[in-house]
């Protein structure tokens, strides 16, 4: 990785992910998503730093979260 790579990802600003719609009957490449992000029950809330990668996993399933920036 270059140095631009590692600065471009780095973040300061977090954002507060809030799983809000179940995971049953869902895909399994949505289950394992917000497993990735520490998300494995209902109403349940992580907070990650701000980078392209968690902003990519939010995209993905975005129908089943709530975000805020914390």
């Amino acid at each position: 990785m270059s140095p631009n790579q590692s600065e471009q990802q780095k973040s300061d600003r977090q954002v507060k992910i809030t799983l809000t719609r179940s995971l049953l009957g869902r895909p399994e490449k949505h289950r394992r998503v917000a497993k990735a992000l520490g998300l494995t029950k209902s109403q349940r809330s992580v907070v990650h730093y701000d980078t392209p990668i968690i902003r990519g996993m939010i995209n993905k399933i975005s129908h089943l979260l709530t975000v805020e920036v914390a």
